[in-house]
């Protein structure tokens, strides 16, 4: 269980609170029980690490106050809009032989034993936290599902989960699922055969290439030879004879 050390708050103006936060303390309230609230502040350096992680709303602190120790849970944090920082925290007393009903995070334990999930399924998670009433003596940190032997088809239902004694999901008029185990949601492709390269050719036929420089070959050698026979096919011009002038009369 983590300890915190709080301390009283007197003055509630915003101009104080931001005093406060400025020197590295969070505003907070302590309500609950026959005690009144009380208005306290608490480290921001030694509450950060619990305020990030999942289960911080669900898990049970101590809280020590002017030497007085008393169970708490955090109900909510605010936020700064802009900074995303902390800068108000609600935490309620723990009454023994009470209930509260809190929102508990479900953790997956035993990947590597499930049949399902070693032949390439998929877990998808349908809640990550399910809704529980506890009593406040007996709060768990988390619920824990068991993936041993689960197939791929299997849906994991609350009924099948382990709770804790006087622990009940405040949902009780249908058994819930938590998780299933899906088939893969792709499928290799088969590799296509390397192709031919195009210097090999097939069948011994000649290269694409290496045919196309062959007809272009031919067909300058055609166009040569058309050439030589059109030039042998001209016949010279018939030289017409001379025609003499008559000769001059004297």
């Amino acid at each position: 269980m983590n300890n915190l050390k709080a301390s009283i708050r007197g003055n509630l103006s915003s101009g104080s609170n931001n005093k406060l936060r400025a020197k590295g303390f969070i505003p907070a309230i302590l309500y609950g029980g026959k005690d009144p609230n009380q208005n306290i502040t608490i480290s921001k350096k030694e509450i950060s690490n619990m305020i990030n992680s999942d289960t911080f709303l669900s898990k049970v602190l101590e809280i020590e106050i002017d030497g007085k120790k008393e169970k708490v849970i955090p109900r909510d944090v605010a936020y700064n809009v802009v900074s995303e920082e902390p800068i108000h925290i609600d935490f309620m007393r723990i009454v023994s032989g009470k209930k509260i009903i809190l929102e508990i995070p479900v953790k997956f334990i035993n990947h590597p034993d499930s049949p399902g999930l070693k032949r390439g399924g998929v877990l998808n998670i349908v809640r990550r936290k399910v809704e529980l009433k506890c009593p406040a003596e007996n709060i768990p940190d988390e619920i824990v599902v068991d993936l041993t032997g689960t197939d791929i088809g299997t849906s994991i239902k609350i009924s099948s989960v382990k709770l804790p004694e006087n622990v009940n999901p405040t949902i009780s008029d249908r058994d819930f699922v938590v998780a299933t185990v899906a088939a893969p949601t792709v499928i290799k492709e088969p590799e296509k055969p390397a192709e031919e390269s195009p210097a090999e050719g097939v069948d011994g036929e000649a290269p694409a290439e290496g045919a196309e420089a062959a007809a272009k070959e031919g067909d300058a050698n055609k166009k040569d030879e058309k050439a030589k026979d059109g030039a042998s096919e001209k016949k010279p011009e018939d030289k017409k004879p001379a025609e003499k002038k008559p000769a001059e009369k004297k």
